[in-house]
């Protein structure tokens, strides 16, 4: 298993309650930098998608 180099939004600023992504083995990882031990993992393809619908705004209606 590699090591991973966690990247946070620039937008979270220096908060520590941010979402960190990364890639390990040709996946994606998601964790929560306020709880590092649980870490999600998902396909490029997957995360590409998900991405690609924020960018569309499809999940506008969860920011408040």
């Amino acid at each position: 298993m590699s090591e991973v180099k966690w990247q946070k939004s620039s937008f979270s600023g220096d908060r520590d309650e941010c979402v960190e992504t990364g890639a390990r083995d040709g996946d994606i990882v998601i964790r929560e930098s306020d709880a590092p031990e649980v870490i999600v993992t998902t396909t490029p393809a997957k995360w590409r998608a998900f991405v690609l619908g924020i960018k569309a705004g499809e999940f506008d209606h969860l920011i408040w």
